[in-house]
């Protein structure tokens, strides 16, 4: 009967099997952002702020994403690639009850602490400050010190650093408890002398870049009451300070090298294809294409079947192949009128076009028959299963005529509100 092997024995085999085995590999270091996290907040265009924050919710190492403010670890350049938003700004809050105490020694120091890495990163090579009462002499002053500390020029228009400065709330702050449900129906809010209605929750003003006190109102207390403890206080005094990484926003995107009046913002067009949906299969059509925003946005998301754009103005298919190049796309553009474009039937599963207001392509008729033409031949080259996204400023003229068919189905994607103008985006489908 074979004797059982001891653990001395069982030791040296596993040592020898051990040995037999191939040297490990040493393991790879990691490639995505690494170092302590940093504090960053992005902004988005009015309206598109949901798109925004679910693009930012897909980078690898993004942490505790509150709204737009969120950690990020290590070399911030994955933020400045993406798409939806505006711009991305590093985060740093100052206990301090107002701007005028950032001239202290140690604030200021620390103030220029904070900004310094951005500058070297950024390549910034001047700054401006933006908060309520910039020409204020506080804020003078401040840019005075920001220049000798930070050893760049302050442009008040055009400088490359933009720093905001804002009054921030107690991250630590106590929830308030729900009050219980009334019994009655409560009166209706009573107007001040001056007609104004109540401030909303917490008596703040919401918005918070513009909002520079926070108002307290004291509440009637009857003399015969013995008083309470004064409640601790909900929010701390402090001011946020951001700084935007970039020298330009991420909206102007670097092949842009040519542009065209009335050109349509690039993240509007990122939003457009995220809800409108990438498919590979797609055959893409951009009439009216301009300077070729929506065509070069559209081919860096992904690959499609077919990718055209037609302009009936030669300017535009110069400056839109010149964007094209910058970017290192291949796409195609030519002059062709959008209107009686000459193209077989249903030959493109989407149709993407920012509808101009008559200024570059007229009709007799003025918008009303342009609209109505393009509708049409859109109709004629659109799939059976296709869709299209129409983004216009004639927001009454198109719901008009989009109520008079009965070709399409449309529903709005949304509303954003960019350089002083408020277009919305609608999906249609063929009935």
């Amino acid at each position: 009967m074979p004797r059982p092997a001891s653990s001395h024995s069982k030791t040296r085999s596993d040592s020898r099997s051990r040995d037999a085995r191939p040297p490990r590999k040493k393991a790879r270091r990691p490639t995505g952002p690494t170092g302590p996290a940093a504090e960053y907040e992005i902004e988005a265009l009015d309206g598109l702020e949901a798109v925004a924050r679910e693009e930012l919710g897909a980078v690898p190492g993004a942490r505790d994403i509150r709204e737009g403010r969120f950690w990020f670890p290590g070399d911030p350049t994955r933020l400045t690639r993406l798409k939806a938003s505006v711009a991305v700004y590093r985060v740093k809050t100052f206990d301090v009850p107002r701007p005028k105490a950032l001239l202290g020694h140690q604030q200021l120091g620390d103030l220029a602490a904070f900004l310094r890495p951005v500058i070297e990163y950024g390549k910034h090579q001047s700054f401006r400050l933006s908060a309520a009462g910039r020409e204020s002499s506080t804020m003078r002053r401040l840019a005075e010190e920001l220049e000798i500390s930070l050893g760049i020029p302050h442009h008040p228009e055009e400088g490359e650093l933009l720093i905001r400065l804002r009054p921030t709330e107690n991250p630590n702050k106590i929830p308030e408890e729900k009050p219980p449900e009334p019994r009655f129906a409560e009166p209706e809010p009573q107007q001040d002398s001056r007609g104004r209605a109540g401030r909303g929750r917490d008596n703040r003003p919401s918005n918070r870049f513009q909002r520079a006190e926070v108002w307290r109102e004291e509440e009637e207390v009857d003399e015969n009451m013995e008083p309470e403890a004064p409640p601790e206080p909900r929010f701390e005094e402090g001011w946020d300070v951001l700084a935007r990484l970039t020298p330009r926003p991420l909206s102007a995107r670097a092949w842009r090298v040519c542009n065209m009046a009335g050109g349509l913002n690039a993240t509007i067009a990122y939003a457009v294809f995220k809800l409108a949906g990438v498919r590979e299969q797609d055959r893409v059509f951009n009439p009216m294409s301009g300077s070729g925003t929506l065509l070069i946005e559209r081919d860096l998301m992904g690959p499609s079947t077919a990718l055209v754009g037609v302009d009936i103005n030669p300017d535009a298919v110069r400056c839109a192949q010149q964007n094209i190049e910058a970017a290192g796309r291949t796409i195609e553009v030519a002059r062709v009128d959008a209107l009686e474009t000459g193209l077989p039937p249903r030959s493109f599963d989407l149709i993407v076009a920012d509808l101009p207001w008559g200024d570059a392509i007229t009709v007799r008729g003025g918008n009303e028959a342009l609209y109505l033409a393009f509708l049409k031949e859109m109709h004629r080259l659109c799939s059976r299963q296709g869709r299209m996204v129409v983004l216009t400023h004639e927001l009454k003229l198109f719901e008009r005529l989009m109520a008079e068919q009965d070709r399409w189905h449309v529903h709005e994607l949304f509303q954003v509100y960019s350089g002083g103008h408020h277009p919305k985006a609608y999906l249609l489908s063929r009935k």
